[in-house]
């Protein structure tokens, strides 16, 4: 559902992405992860449609996001990792304002939107004003509304923050469900045991290149020995040799 062939993305002499080559199926819970500056958001952003990459492509759904932006959006739903919202609709007006984005209108949306705001304790709130909700509130409509008009495909940048552990345990439950039902879902998180109960595959970025991609069974097998978990894997991928050096000069 996912098809990222030699995308690069770069800024002047800067290159934030490097000829990924990823695909990601039909049914399936994808992470991405990856420390700090290594890519991530920026790859996220640019299958979501945000940004234009300087070369490579991205297919949704076995549509060229380039060539039929349109025709590949309709598949997808995208949850960021800010929650940027019109403070002056309300909750339900944006759920209805969004799914209106994808030409859905009508009875079946509003009583998807109650069903969404209900399952993440937003019901009461749902004809208040956006700018009186709190940073959760916004996560959890941002995260409503990529689920509004039921997408093929939803891209995920660090879902879990400002969530209380309540609504965190719900999206799991919901992410789980979602690919059980086919769709797809690629997620970033710097949650790393999310990623490795939650996540059927897992690809670790590193300087915009991707280090390492497939099942924790794959990934343990291709980990140097001893290696079991994914912290010690994406630790041991991305560079460890920082923390190595704290604790020696922890011990001068």
């Amino acid at each position: 559902m996912i098809r990222l062939t030699q995308l690069t993305k770069r800024y002047g002499g800067f290159t934030a992405v490097n000829g990924i080559n990823l695909e990601v199926p039909r049914g399936e819970l994808f992470g991405f992860l990856g420390p700090n500056g290594a890519g991530k958001t920026t790859t996220l952003r640019m299958i979501a449609g945000i940004l234009r990459p300087t070369s490579g492509t991205v297919e949704i759904g076995g549509i060229d996001l380039a060539a039929d932006p349109i025709g590949a959006k309709t598949k997808l739903g995208f949850i960021p990792d800010r929650p940027f919202i019109y403070e002056k609709l309300t909750g339900a007006e944006f759920l209805r304002f969004v799914a209106g984005l994808y030409d859905q209108e009508g009875a079946v949306v509003e009583h998807r939107a109650r069903e969404l705001l209900a399952l993440f304790d937003l019901e009461e709130w749902r004809d208040e004003l956006v700018e009186s909700y709190s940073h959760g509130m916004r996560q959890k409509l941002i995260i409503s509304s990529a689920f509004v008009h039921r997408p093929e495909v939803i891209v995920v940048d660090e879902p879990m923050v400002g969530l209380d552990p309540k609504a965190a345990r719900i999206l799991k439950d919901l992410f789980r469900e979602y690919t059980n039902r086919g769709h797809t879902i690629m997620m970033s998180t710097h949650t790393l045991e999310v990623a490795e109960t939650l996540c059927d595959r897992i690809a670790i970025i590193q300087g915009g290149v991707i280090r390492a991609s497939g099942s924790m069974q794959e990934l343990r097998s291709s980990a140097e020995a001893g290696l079991t978990g994914l912290e010690q894997i994406f630790l041991r991928l991305t560079g460890d040799d920082a923390a190595r050096a704290l604790v020696d000069v922890l011990d001068a």
